[in-house]
């Protein structure tokens, strides 16, 4: 069935630009074999992370709805996270890193409702209903934690990305891709790899959005909480990582005190961790988030800012200390004594104030790009933005006055003024111009055959961030992956497999083992390297009287470790579940 995602209004309130990588999740899809690793999986870690995970972990899994025995529903889910003030939708794989943190500013868990197959039951580079679900979910009913996601999210979202960040987001997809696929051919992810490690070592300098998911990796994917001598599991990557999550808590994976160092620390997604980083507590998580946006464009404006924008390729945004909020492509930026004094943009712009696009001033308005002096003006200490109508008066600056304004570092405008645009607190943050003249030294910016000339006001820049503004400004609804995941491949033996699952599924439920002998036959005889359904059959006849059939399967079991030794420690792993200590 499909679940209906329109049960938490959080999702109601989405922009458009992250619906569209919303898809339903078709609970149909789930096969028995997804839901034996599903259950194979949850047992384990909450058999294994009530020890060594944060205590939020467990409590959490009641919170957020999540059984051990079924594959969560999106309905559900939605239904208990609206108790906590989040939601959750289902997504195709991976999806861009932007689109991903702003889900989270909106309080939206994002799921990739696909689950990794039997052979990656252990770790899987892809993102998956495991890990999301059973690793993310959970810690958000701690409150701190929750606030420190939706902030993160708030925060990363704004985050300027350079032109090597897409390709190594598509890099990475791809690969989570192919090496989740069933029959990829080895050639092919050796391909991959060999380009996300490509792109690892030639990204040049980290952008801000390369950083901040750096400080994602390493808290909300791979954090450790507590002491450096007595730490405890948060981060998902490893709440949903049987063998990851055991591994990190030996000797051979150093820890490390976390602090905003970590955004500098580069990560590997197809290998195991080799150190970590352990906070304190989650309140600190924020501190260092905290610590870390003071460094970026955001907060900090100037022209390094405007700079990274023109570096990123994309849309973003500027903002000037009027308030005035310039989206588009960003391709120049004119210094003067380390100020900005011009800027530029390419193709289709729009002007907001406070996030709202102003009238008159969209992408049809000014479709062919924008440009403004800014600063202040030569030889009036004055900023135009700070001048009192007495003092717009003084300097002509009013409608109908043919006027040149000469700003510091040789900018001069020219033109008859037509008329001016005030923010809220009265400043004026638009003079428009018609027959206007615009140049730069000998340069010319702006001629009156061009049309209307609209000049921002503004002493500086106060903030740049990627993205625009006003959402609704531009056309978002294109930005999905260009890849798409990859189902399990059907066949008749694959589906006589998935029948075997089924019954034993049903005895399990029933509480009954009739019949389980000529299933584990069949088992044997057709699917001789699955493992899974003879843990699952030794469950059932752990408490039933059948030790000759229980004795035939442990068998069974013994030879496939030696013969797969890859699956030995899963297989040892799923008996230790059902007999505890009593198998040496």
């Amino acid at each position: 069935m499909e679940a209906a995602f329109e049960s938490n209004p959080l999702i109601d309130r989405l922009p458009k630009h992250l619906k569209q990588f919303i898809k339903p999740q078709d609970y149909a899809d789930y096969t028995p074999i997804n839901q034996a690793v599903w259950r194979y999986v949850m047992r384990k870690n909450v058999d294994y992370l009530s020890k060594v995970a944060h205590n939020s972990y467990l409590d959490g899994l009641k919170k957020t709805g999540l059984e051990v025995d079924n594959i969560p529903n999106m309905y559900g889910m939605n239904r208990i996270l609206k108790e906590i003030g989040w939601a959750a939708v289902a997504v195709d794989g991976f999806i861009p890193p932007n689109a991903f943190m702003e889900f989270q500013a909106y309080n939206v868990l994002v799921i990739a409702s696909d689950i990794r197959q039997l052979e990656h039951i252990e770790y899987t580079p892809a993102p998956d209903i495991i890990h999301e679900g059973a690793g993310h979910a959970p810690i958000i009913a701690n409150p701190e934690y929750a606030e420190y996601l939706r902030r993160f999210g708030e925060i990363g979202c704004k985050a300027i990305s350079s032109h090597r960040d897409y390709e190594m987001y598509e890099a990475v997809r791809l690969l989570s891709i192919i090496k989740e696929a069933e029959g990829t051919p080895q050639a092919d992810i050796d391909a991959a790899e060999a380009q996300v490690d490509f792109l690892q070592n030639n990204m040049g300098e980290l952008s801000e959005m390369a950083r901040i998911r750096n400080l994602h990796w390493w808290t909300v994917e791979y954090g450790l909480i507590g002491t450096v001598e007595n730490p405890k599991i948060y981060g998902a990557g490893l709440l949903s990582s049987i063998g990851e999550s055991a591994w990190c808590m030996t000797d051979e994976v150093t820890k490390i005190p976390y602090d905003i160092s970590a955004a500098d620390q580069s990560f590997d997604i197809t290998k195991p961790q080799p150190q970590l980083y352990v906070t304190p507590d989650f309140a600190f998580l924020s501190q260092v988030l905290e610590e870390f946006a003071n460094t970026m464009a955001v907060r900090k404006g100037g022209p390094k800012a405007v700079q990274k924008l023109i570096d990123s390729n994309s849309i973003g945004t500027i903002e000037l200390s009027t308030g005035l909020q310039i989206s588009g492509i960003f391709t120049n930026v004119i210094e003067h004594n380390g100020k900005s004094i011009y800027i530029q943009t390419t193709g289709k712009t729009a002007l907001s104030y406070r996030e709202k696009e102003l009238v008159g001033h969209g992408t049809s308005q000014h479709k062919d790009g924008f440009g403004s002096p800014l600063g202040m003006l030569k030889g009036i200490n004055l900023a135009i933005e700070d001048m009192s109508p007495r003092d717009l008066r003084a300097y002509d600056i009013y409608e109908a006055e043919k006027v040149t304004l000469e700003f510091e570092g040789g900018i001069t405008v020219t033109g008859e003024i037509i008329t001016g645009s005030r923010n809220l607190q009265g400043e004026i943050i638009i003079i428009s111009f018609k027959n206007c003249t615009v140049t730069h030294n000998e340069t010319i910016l702006f001629q009156p055959e061009w049309g209307i000339y609209d000049m921002a006001v503004g002493k500086k820049v106060i903030s740049a961030f990627s993205g625009p503004a006003d959402v609704n400004s531009f056309d978002m609804i294109n930005h999905v992956p260009s890849s798409h995941t990859i189902k399990a491949k059907k066949s008749v033996q694959r589906e006589e497999l998935e029948g075997l699952y089924k019954a034993v599924r049903a005895m399990r439920e029933r509480k009954e083992s009739k019949s389980l002998a000529q299933i584990f036959e069949t088992l044997k005889s057709n699917h001789p390297n699955d493992w899974l359904l003879s843990i699952e059959i030794v469950e059932i006849l752990k408490d039933e009287n059948q030790p000759e059939l229980l004795e035939q399967v442990l068998i069974h079991l013994e030879q496939l470790k030696e013969n797969r030794t890859e699956v030995a420690k899963l297989i040892s792993n799923g008996l230790e579940l059902i007999f505890k200590n009593e198998l040496v």
